[in-house]
Formats: structure tokens, sequence, C-alpha cells
């Protein structure tokens, strides 16, 4: 039995190693060119970038990969009679399966702290590298398309010289109902301090307008803008998906604490106003902007207890995925590892992942409970074990 415990695992580790650095490298390579067009990097950030993205990529290439490790292994094997091998010797078909199911316990374990890093640490790292090179991709973005906007800004120029950007204008856009700011100017340079967290920008002999107002300097006038107001990637994440594991007790206390205070900021208006014998203003419109805001607090603290549950459930789709491609393959017989691995492969996502995301986008909205996110994860898993079945008796 060891020696068939070791056969299995040999192969299973083989086709399942090779087949996600495959895998990795080319989804790597297809999001670091994502991030490289979309923000305009050059070869050193990209090369930054790369340990940040790493996660993200292995995150969604490991659960395929190890589907596809398992229905090349067992289609293989069943193929070539090694599985009625092993019937004839008294063997039940479990002796091969036991030693999957043990693999994909382990890498539903390393995939669930993947979705931590790569929501956590991955994406916020990501932002850092754009947002400390933001001075360096605005220039290279306007030495090829003579335009750069973000949120908060938007840059266009009639040509770049080395540093200096000929006829700009510049248009900021402060937040809150501030009246929108364009700068014209002659010329015009950039200077970022990542230490500072800052961007200033130096313009001369121009046109200053502020909503209706004008105004002409001939000599040098700077402004000076957080580096997060003018990268693309904005400010960090605040997002319940971008919470790292260990921080969601904390978290979820601070989001309870919030929706008390503006239940409490609610109750005492109405309080003071019972007290004070103006009865009109009990009425729930004059609390409308309190009780919205514990709606939209009730709704984030919802999300918050849900993601746990998500990426628990999301690492263990490889256990799920075994459990089915395992005896689906030795049930076809079919030496083709891509057709077994797309034949496993359709049921689950035909099944398990719409279940899946109708249950994330239920349990956000409050209508069940967020362990629902298991949903697909517990159908697959009686699926598979169903399969089982029926492959050990025939």
């Amino acid at each position: 039995m060891n020696i068939i415990s070791r056969y299995v695992l040999q192969e299973l580790l083989q086709v399942f190693l090779v087949a996600l650095a495959a895998l990795t490298l080319f989804m790597l390579v297809v999001g670091l060119v994502k991030e490289a067009q979309q923000q305009g990097l050059g070869f050193l950030q990209i090369a930054a970038l790369v340990p940040y993205v790493l996660p993200e990529a292995m995150r969604f290439a490991v659960p395929g990969t190890m589907l596809f490790a398992v229905a090349s292994v067992f289609g293989r094997m069943s193929a070539s009679n090694e599985i009625t091998a092993l019937k004839a010797a008294g063997i039940t078909p479990m002796a091969t399966i036991w030693p999957a199911i043990g693999l994909a316990v382990v890498v539903s374990f390393i995939s669930v702290w993947l979705n931590d890093v790569a929501v956590s640490w991955g994406r916020d790292g990501v932002r850092r590298v754009i947002v400390s090179s933001v001075e360096e991709i605005i220039y290279g973005r306007l030495k090829q398309q003579r335009s750069y906007s973000a949120s908060q800004i938007a840059i266009n120029v009639k040509n770049v010289e080395g540093r200096k950007l000929i006829r700009p204008t510049l248009s900021f856009q402060p937040g809150g109902s501030a009246a929108q700011v364009t700068v014209s100017a002659a010329e015009a340079e950039l200077r970022a301090d990542a230490v500072a967290g800052t961007l200033t920008i130096i313009c001369r002999n121009g046109t200053l307008h502020v909503g209706d107002v004008k105004a002409v300097f001939p000599d040098t006038i700077e402004r000076v803008v957080p580096l997060d107001a003018v990268s693309r990637r904005g400010t960090a994440s605040t997002s319940p998906s971008e919470i790292a594991m260990a921080d969601f007790p904390k978290a979820r206390a601070e989001q309870i604490a919030r929706i008390s205070q503006h239940e409490q900021v609610a109750a005492a208006k109405t309080a003071m106003a019972i007290l004070s014998g103006r009865m009109e203003q009990t009425v729930p419109a004059m609390v409308e902007g309190e009780l919205y805001a514990v709606k939209n607090e009730t709704g984030r603290l919802r999300r918050i207890i849900m993601e746990p549950w998500r990426r628990w459930a999301n690492g263990f789709s490889c256990l799920c995925f075994v459990l089915v491609g395992a005896p689906m393959s030795i049930k076809m017989r079919n030496a083709d590892f891509l057709t077994s691995f797309f034949l496993c492969f359709l049921p689950i996502l035909l099944i398990y992942y719409p279940l899946f995301m109708f249950g994330v986008s239920q349990a956000k909205s409050g209508a069940v409970p967020p362990v629902a996110v298991w949903t697909g994860n517990v159908l697959v898993t009686l699926w598979g074990m169903w399969l089982m079945r029926s492959v050990v008796r025939t």
C-alpha cells in the first residue's frame, strides 16, 4: 500500500508542479502586461511588481492545476488498466485516491493562505509600487500619448523635452464642492517625494483658472498634491476583500462600534426632540442621515463577516475538485489528459462556480448566512463521494 501511495503522490506532484509553474507564469505575464498597459510602467516598475502579482496569479492557478493533475494521472492509470490490475489483486481503487485526497487537503490550506496574501499584501504592494513610481509613470505616459489622467488630475502637453513639459494644461479636481482649478503654462516640471508622499508641480509663465476667476502669473507657481491623488491606483483600499485574515476580528469590532455610534446619534436626536417638546422632529426623516449610515455600515459588516468564509471555501475548492476529478477520470478511462481535464472541469464550471458566486452575493445582501458560500463545495463533495462509491463498486 505504501508503494502505491508513493507512486500516486510522485505522479501527481510531477504533473501538478510542472503545470502550476507553466500556468502561473502565463497568468503572471498576463497580469504584468495588464498593469503595464493601464499604468504605463517601465521595466524597473514591472520587475518590482513581480513578487506582489505572483500570489494573485497562483491563487487562480492552483485549483485548476490540482484538477488537471488528478485528471491526467488517474485518466492515464485507468486507460492503461492499472486500476483494473489493482482490483484483480484485491486492492480497492481508494488506495490510489487517498493519496490524492491527502495532497489536496495540504494544497487547500496553501490556497487559503495564497488567497489571504494576494488580496491583502499583494494588492497593497502593487499600489505602493505604482504610487512610488508615479513620476516616471506620468512622464512615460505624456511622452507616449501627450496626456495623463487620474481621479483628481488631468494633464495634457504639447511636447516633453527631458523633464520639462512644454505648454501643459493641468486640471485639478479637489474633493467636495470646491471649484476645479485649471493651469495653462508655457512649461512645467514634476518632482515626486516618495518619503513625504507628495508630487510637486512647478509651472512657469501661464494662467490660472479657479471657477470663473482668472489670474496670470509671469513667474513660477507650485502646487503640491498627494501621490495617491495622481496615481491611478488611488488610495489604499478599505474594502473587506482586502483585509488580512488576522485583522478580521478587529475590523468586525470596529464596524460594530461605528454602527452603534450612528444608532446612538439617531436615538439622541429623537430624545432631544421629545424632551424639548418638538414632536415634529421625532419622525424618521429627521434622522435620515444616521439611518442611511447605519444601513451602509451594516452592509459592510455583512461583507466583513462573509469574507473569511469565502476565502476558506475558495481555497478548499482544490479538495472538492479532486473528489470529483479522481473518480470521473477513472470511470472515463481516457488517456488523453486534455480530454479528461475538460470533461471533469465542465460540470464544475457549470455547477460549482455559479453556486459559489450566488452564495457570495446572497451572503453580502444578508439574505442567507455566510456559511451559504460553502453550498457549492458541499454539493460537489457529495457528488464526488457518490462517484467514488460507484468506482469502488464496479
